[in-house]
């Protein structure tokens, strides 16, 4: 049973900064994207990040383009983000993903088939 583990989160002053890490175990297919998300109390899940296996391509939300960064391992098994000068707005539950299938968007929820628990991320002001 394919299990996403995230570690690295906590609390941080604005302006800090945070790396999370979300690592595959049992994962016997192909995984073509791997992703972050994020849900702030109240509301949806975003996409924050994701990178595609196969070539290294990056996508980054607007809210978090040039202050973050989003890398794999060489055995596409953990997916890392890096997010600096952080805001209190980046305060959330933030969930790594996988995707066997590059099927529509990179933030498209319905796309991914494998979920992390989850990890909080707060930031105060």
């Amino acid at each position: 049973q394919v299990q996403l583990v995230e570690s690295g989160g906590g609390s941080v002053q604005a302006g800090g900064s945070l790396s999370l890490s979300c690592v595959a175990s049992a994962i016997t297919t192909d995984v073509c994207v791997m992703g972050w998300f994020r849900q702030a109390a109240g509301k949806e899940r975003e996409g924050v990040a994701a990178i595609r296996t196969h070539d290294g391509r990056k996508w980054y939300a607007d809210s978090v383009k040039g202050r973050s960064s989003v890398s794999q391992d060489n055995a596409k098994t953990t997916v890392y983000l890096e997010m600096n000068s952080l805001k209190p707005e980046d305060t959330g539950m933030y969930y790594c993903a996988f995707a066997r299938v590059c099927m529509g968007a990179w933030d498209a929820i319905s796309m991914y088939d494998y979920w992390g628990q989850g990890i909080q991320v707060t930031v105060s002001s």
